[in-house]
């Protein structure tokens, strides 16, 4: 399993697809103007309004989050929440909870 080293800022605890996915809600919560508990893990990333500069912003957090070159076009390989999560769960071996 991952650990989290200093890079890893804003992300609670050890990696794993349970602090993943908490961040990408936080992180987008952030980007759109709303509370965490409003985002919809299974709304598309379009849906929330994120163009493909902000797509790549977020691509560009998640490198360093989870510390490994991602594509820029992440976000739209995977557009929800959910889907992104579990790829990167899948890709970087991680657990489902820490």
């Amino acid at each position: 399993m991952f650990k989290r080293s200093k890079k890893t800022q804003g992300l609670d605890g050890p990696l794993s697809a349970e602090s993943l996915r908490a961040w990408l809600i936080e992180h987008l919560a952030s980007r759109v103007g709303a509370a965490p508990a409003d985002i919809d893990t299974g709304k598309s990333f379009e849906a929330y309004g994120l163009d493909s500069r902000v797509a790549v912003q977020v691509s560009g957090a998640l490198e360093k989050i989870v510390e490994r070159r991602l594509s820029p076009g992440l976000l739209y390989e995977h557009q929800t929440i959910d889907d992104l999560s579990a790829h990167l769960a899948r890709e970087l071996h991680l657990a489902e909870r820490a």
